[in-house]
């Protein structure tokens, strides 16, 4: 099993080109099973749950092909213009996204056979609100040994969605259904995130008709038929988020390229009032440690607010700045799998339910640890890079789900880390 080896110590400083966002390239992936048309995805960041979602889309009739950053999915030369109505388990198992094939298969088959999907183990992540919302559009679910079966028999009918939480992948879920359900779907209380907008943006692309992305009322007119796209992924906040605190917690100085910095206030105006200098232009974010940080304690909320994506990086800083801190982690029950393995760097933490008390601490020693989800991961590659002396750390591939060329990124910028195979 592969490790990452770091000589913490050094300041990172330099350009990094931010990849695409994996949060926003598996939802447009599964939005290509909702047409028969030929379409070329750029921008694709070279992640295991992007490999994974390809894998995927071949297995149930399509023929994606991945060329760099690049996928073109299109119908296979054997296609029979049907998918398969079961998805097969050991791809289900890897990664929570797979949850969003519900939604488009739904709407071209009218049933679909899914194991509950796996992925990182960060809280319960329950599917009951993506499953309430078909209901909502007509369909009917079951769950029989592990497996959601979902079957309409008719065409599924607009209705209003009002989710009792703005979950992201509810929203995706309902929109992948809902463009090609009979009449009007209104959804309330919808996830307002970039990726979002992202995806609606898409399927407006294919014919769908979509107002209100980006806030808490999207409105979906259904129609007959979508069509091919080529399309530009948004860049990726959290990795974006991820090299600024590299940047911060380093005394470092770092420009993000191919960024779009507002999808980026709420953890800019942090790091702002932690002493961090931050200039943002278009495209781009420059952040320069001048000074010794204030500590900041932070809400992870839904966007617009602090993301619970950032909270374990965020964490790891907090713990090298001198005074008291206060995390609250109110999206996920179970996100602070990282606190023992900080510890472990001589951090002085402490969790009380879904709070987190920091006592900063003058520097971290390198140590061995362990990775147990992907956010965890990047806190863990963030303190060993601030750490004196080396550190290893285990169980990278969670990493490879979600940071693009990590290693080299890092090492560009002047960090001493490496991939050891094992």
């Amino acid at each position: 099993m592969d490790k990452i080896l770091i000589r913490g110590g050094n300041s990172l400083r330099g350009e990094v080109i931010i990849s695409g966002s994996k949060n926003s390239t598996l939802p447009i992936l599964f939005a290509t099973l909702l047409t028969d048309e030929p379409t070329v995805i750029t921008n694709i960041p070279s992640l295991d749950d992007v490999d994974t979602t390809v894998l995927f889309l071949n297995f149930m009739g399509k023929k994606a092909v991945k060329k760099g950053n690049i996928i073109e999915v299109y119908c296979s030369d054997n296609y029979d213009k049907e998918y398969k109505h079961v998805a097969l388990h050991k791809l289900v198992r890897k990664m929570r996204a797979s949850i969003l094939i519900i939604g488009p298969l739904l709407a071209r088959l009218r049933r679909i056979g899914v194991p509950l999907p796996g992925g990182c183990a960060i809280g319960a992540r329950p599917v009951d609100i993506h499953l309430e919302a078909f209901r909502k559009l007509g369909a009917e679910i079951s769950i029989e040994d592990g497996c959601v079966r979902t079957f309409a028999g008719n065409r599924l009918k607009g209705a209003p969605v009002n989710f009792r939480f703005p979950s992201v992948g509810a929203t995706e879920n309902i929109l992948l259904t809902a463009v090609l359900a009979e009449g009007k779907t209104t959804i309330i209380n919808a996830a307002c995130e970039p990726e979002i907008e992202d995806l609606a943006f898409v399927l407006n692309k294919m014919g769908a008709k979509i107002t209100g992305a980006g806030t808490k009322k999207i409105v979906v007119e259904g129609v007959d038929k979508l069509h091919g796209f080529e399309h530009e992924v948004i860049p990726d906040r959290i990795e974006a988020a991820t090299y600024m605190i590299a940047a911060a917690i380093t005394k470092g100085e770092v420009t993000l390229k191919k960024v779009i910095p507002h999808h980026l206030k709420s953890v800019n105006d942090k790091l702002r009032k932690s002493g961090l200098y931050i200039k943002e232009s278009k495209n781009a974010i420059y952040a320069k440690w001048v000074k010794n940080l204030k500590p900041q304690s932070i809400k992870t909320e839904v966007y617009p607010g602090f993301p619970t994506d950032v909270q374990a990086q965020w964490t790891t800083l907090m713990c090298l700045v001198d005074g008291r801190s206060r995390i609250e982690e109110n999206i996920f029950e179970n996100r602070f799998s990282h606190i023992t393995q900080l510890q472990k760097f001589g951090a002085d933490i402490s969790v009380n339910g879904k709070i987190v008390n920091i006592k900063g601490v003058e520097r971290f020693s390198g140590s061995a640890v362990t990775v147990s989800d992907l956010r965890a991961g990047a806190a863990l590659i963030l303190a060993g890079l601030a750490a004196r002396g080396p550190t290893t750390v285990s169980k990278i591939y969670h990493l490879d789900r979600g940071y693009d060329m990590l290693e080299r990124k890092l090492k560009k910028l002047g960090a001493d880390i490496i991939r050891v195979h094992g």
